[in-house]
């Protein structure tokens, strides 16, 4: 469903509500817009449609842009994500998320779907938050952004904690797999928060937007989130990276063992099928006018079976 809401927030009454209509120091939110809307909202506020397109782009990289012409500045950062997959388990991944400052008019965010942070910001779950105070704005959606990453990491080490007992109780394919779509995630995280730290730390030199002192501290505690966040996506890779090739040795030497075990019982039984298949030959053999001679035969295959069963045994064969 595509979505354009238009927020404001009141400087008299501190009142947040939404419009119908576009007003200065309003917040417009775009969650995969039509053509019309994108139309509408670039004539409206006098923005290039490069930059909400370029945040509409799935594969897009986290960056800053500005533009001196109309003085707007895009933020692009990626933001975590889930998703259902085909069996019910939960795909970790990213997605871009657009921020547009158009001047000292109007804060745009852009994204292809819907997701928890904007959504907080739409339910008035953050606090000191003001529609007209951009650059407070964009620094408590990169905060809010990296307590989101911590906290879907921590699910990642629970889910892989539970994945791993499970292993360690019945070595099923569908575990190890769970595993490796973890490590996926991981992988999308550690890639996205590194992109996401260069774009923090160059606005945090102060030459894309301006800084306010009472605002700056949000934003070190964001870059502090988002390195720590880091350092567990690397952490938690590690450890994933390890316990898959622990468990792919661990079936890979049970397998080595079925299979040993296998050939040593195709051994013991090749014994008293050689045996019996000579007595089989249509020419002179021993202990053919024997009246026990069939007696003698079975007991000479039983105690060559017994033999060979005895020194495969011996060689660990059989375990």
């Amino acid at each position: 469903m595509d979505l354009l809401k238009i927020y404001n927030t009141d400087i008299e009454t501190n009142e947040f509500r939404e419009l119908k209509e576009f007003k200065k120091g309003s917040w417009i939110n775009l969650v995969n817009p039509s053509e019309n809307e994108i139309k509408k909202v670039c004539e409206s506020v006098q923005i290039q449609e490069d930059f909400i397109r370029d945040a509409l782009d799935f594969e897009e990289k986290a960056r800053i842009d500005h533009e001196e012409d109309d003085d707007t500045t895009l933020f692009v950062v990626d933001v975590p994500i889930t998703e259902n997959g085909e069996e019910g388990e939960v795909i970790y991944s990213t997605l871009p998320l657009g921020m547009i400052v158009v001047r000292d008019d109007f804060f745009i965010t852009v994204s292809l779907r819907k997701n928890k942070i904007i959504e907080s910001f739409e339910k008035r779950k953050i606090k000191n938050f003001q529609t007209y105070k951009k650059t407070r704005f964009i620094f408590q959606i990169l905060y809010l952004n990296s307590s989101f990453y911590l906290s879907y990491l921590k699910q990642i080490n629970k889910e892989t904690e539970v994945a791993e007992y499970i292993l360690k109780n019945s070595m099923r394919n569908k575990e190890l797999l769970k595993m490796l779509t973890l490590e996926k995630g991981l992988v999308y995280f550690t890639t996205s928060l590194k992109s996401n730290e260069l774009v923090m730390e160059k606005t945090l030199r102060g030459k894309i937007i301006k800084l306010y002192e009472e605002d700056e501290e949000i934003l070190e505690d964001a870059i502090t989130e988002n390195r720590q966040a880091i350092e567990m996506a690397q952490i938690y890779n590690n450890i994933l990276n390890g316990t898959m090739d622990a468990y792919a040795s661990i079936i890979s030497n049970n397998l080595n063992g079925v299979m040993k075990f296998l050939t040593s019982i195709t051994i013991i039984l090749a014994v008293p099928t050689m045996i019996s298949s000579f007595w089989g030959m249509n020419v002179g053999l021993p202990f053919e006018k024997n009246p026990l001679g069939f007696v003698i035969m079975v007991m000479i295959a039983i105690i060559t079976t017994i033999a060979v069963t005895w020194w495969l045994k011996r060689k660990d064969m059989l375990d």
